[in-house]
């Protein structure tokens, strides 16, 4: 309770910064997104009166644009590069090895919210394929092994 009632003073006071103009619907969204790491329903509803849109027009923006998340990421984000050296050295060995690991595919978050997977076009790391990134980290020539191993060291955290 208490920490739905931070969510909409959160939600009001960036409301504040704008004039109710349907115009501002992609800031607004990006801004909440930036604050509460997804889109949340409640916050779409409240946005929607705002704006004086319906509903399922801001879920219709919200799910064209694909930098928008109507469901919340895990902790920890784990991208797999598929560039092109990743991909020639094995991405995908190593993207199957995570799904098998962690119980997801990509694009998915578990249930207990600790991990989402993703994959990228290009980590930047192209010297040190396949790499993939856990948040900020990146972990580059990835084999079996080493997925193994750092998820089962992620997993006693």
């Amino acid at each position: 309770m208490k920490e739905e009632k931070k969510e909409e003073k959160l939600l009001k006071e960036i409301l504040a910064l704008y004039k109710s103009n349907k115009s501002e619907l992609i800031p607004i969204l990006l801004q909440v997104q930036s604050t509460f790491g997804y889109l949340p329903p409640k916050s779409i509803k409240v946005i929607a009166r705002f704006l004086n849109m319906s509903e399922s027009q801001i879920y219709a923006v919200a799910s064209f644009y694909t930098q928008f998340r109507l469901t919340p990421l895990g902790k920890k984000r784990v991208s797999v590069c598929r560039g092109t050296a990743c991909h020639i050295r094995g991405a995908s060995h190593i993207l199957r090895e995570i799904e098998r690991i962690l119980g997801l595919k990509e694009g998915e978050t578990s249930a207990d919210l600790e991990y989402t997977l993703d994959t990228v076009a290009c980590i930047g790391c192209c010297a040190l394929a396949p790499c993939l990134k856990i948040n900020d980290k990146v972990y580059g020539e990835m084999t079996i092994e080493k997925v193994r191993e750092i998820f089962s060291v992620s997993e006693k955290q």
